[in-house]
């Protein structure tokens, strides 16, 4: 686990306005939020959440949004409490309420799983005691990608083509789903934020681990604009699934 804090990104000046305008287009094109909406955003402590919180938090006066962030301490590692302290801090920084979450998962089979929805069924449950329209998480356009490609390689039909959903049917949006992952990191940075990094996300007992490491850096000396592609693919895929 590696805790860092950046120091202003020069390159902020050119990043910031390109990555807001990216999530702006998203939330208002997508119709992923209304005026007025109050809306829980779920912090993990890491960069693409971290970014997600830094964009809404930047665009919350112009599109009239009231922001509360929340973080989910599984428990599962020792160092998880301190992950939601760091998430205590992006918060801070850019001075949105937060609530702090607390789960007990009984170890066993599909962890992972179990984990997740756990962490959604928490934040759904925050989501109402805060009276919040929706739950905006932090998956970028790669994190589409990866879920495209893994599922391509399941053999998925057009249903599993069609990715990563923009918005669900329990309240949760995705603003980030249309931009890069790097131009969100390169966001954070700009902005100094402190974050952590999972270690999970190295570890390549994971499918998507190995994706994201392996797989894509492959394909994209073939096709250096790879990751679009197959985010492109997902949008034609639910496009699709509207017509039968």
């Amino acid at each position: 686990m590696c805790r860092c804090g950046g120091r202003p990104d020069p390159r902020g000046s050119i990043l910031r306005p390109a990555v807001l305008a990216t999530v702006r287009r998203t939330l208002l094109d997508r119709e992923l939020v209304t005026r007025g909406d109050r809306v829980l955003v779920a912090i993990s402590g890491g960069p693409d959440s971290a970014g997600l919180l830094c964009a809404l938090s930047k665009l919350a006066p112009e599109l009239y949004l009231d922001l509360v962030a929340a973080s989910v301490d599984h428990g599962l590692r020792p160092e998880s409490a301190a992950d939601v302290e760091i998430a205590r801090a992006q918060a801070a920084v850019l001075r949105v309420p937060f609530r702090a979450l607390r789960l007990e998962l009984a170890p066993g089979a599909d962890l992972q799983a179990r984990a997740r929805d756990a962490r959604y069924a928490a934040l759904r449950e925050q989501r109402l005691v805060e009276s919040a329209r929706c739950i905006a998480v932090g998956h970028t356009r790669d994190d589409q990608a990866e879920t495209v490609l893994a599922r391509v390689l399941r053999g998925a039909g057009l249903r599993g083509l069609a990715g990563i959903a923009p918005r669900r049917d329990d309240g949760v949006i995705r603003p980030l789903l249309d931009c890069p992952r790097a131009e969100v990191h390169a966001l954070v940075h700009a902005a100094g934020l402190p974050v952590v990094a999972d270690a999970s996300n190295s570890d390549p007992r994971f499918q998507r681990t190995r994706v994201r490491h392996d797989v894509l850096p492959l394909l994209s000396r073939e096709d250096p604009e790879v990751t679009a592609h197959l985010a492109d693919l997902a949008e034609d895929a639910r496009a699709m699934l509207e017509l039968v």
